[in-house]
């Protein structure tokens, strides 16, 4: 709020393709999901029995791969709150304690995967460091390409 307007300007000259790229993307995306509407492919909001369900999927799911993956890590964890988040996937708390997004189970498994992993790897290191990465991709190699289909795909889990 309180930088010099010639500042603000640099700044945005600066990241210019990076806003054209990703606003070329996004309308990308919005035209292909128009076109999909007008096709009848159009999907449909969770309503609060698809949640319940995703809700009770990831309480068989999640916590397997959460010990699995602990031990392989090698880290311990507190209690593990499986809820319909709108803007995470996944948390680790300064306790231990894991969050993840019921969403997820419309994900494919090995993504589930890399945001357990990567929530468990906030036990080792609590923030997203070269460090953290690393962790991550020890037990993930490919986690980018992960990180990735999250960030391109993840909209599409709130749909069914």
């Amino acid at each position: 709020m309180h930088m010099p307007e010639k500042e603000i300007n640099r700044f945005i000259g600066e990241k210019a393709d990076w806003i054209d790229a990703h606003l070329r993307k996004m309308e990308k995306r919005r035209k292909e999901k128009e076109n999909a509407n007008i096709q009848g492919d159009e999907k449909k909001p969770l309503n609060e029995q698809d949640i319940k369900l995703l809700i009770t999927r990831a309480k068989r799911t999640i916590p397997s791969k959460v010990r699995k993956y602990a031990q392989q890590i090698g880290v311990t964890y507190g209690r593990i709150t499986i809820r319909m988040q709108k803007s995470r996937w996944g948390s680790c708390s300064g306790q231990g304690n894991l969050n993840f997004n019921c969403l997820l189970m419309n994900a494919p498994d090995e993504i589930i995967d890399y945001v357990v992993v990567h929530e468990l790897c906030h036990r080792k290191e609590m923030n997203h460091s070269p460090r953290f990465w690393a962790l991550v991709e020890e037990v993930i190699p490919d986690y980018k390409e992960k990180r990735k289909w999250l960030k391109d795909h993840g909209s599409e889990l709130i749909l069914k």
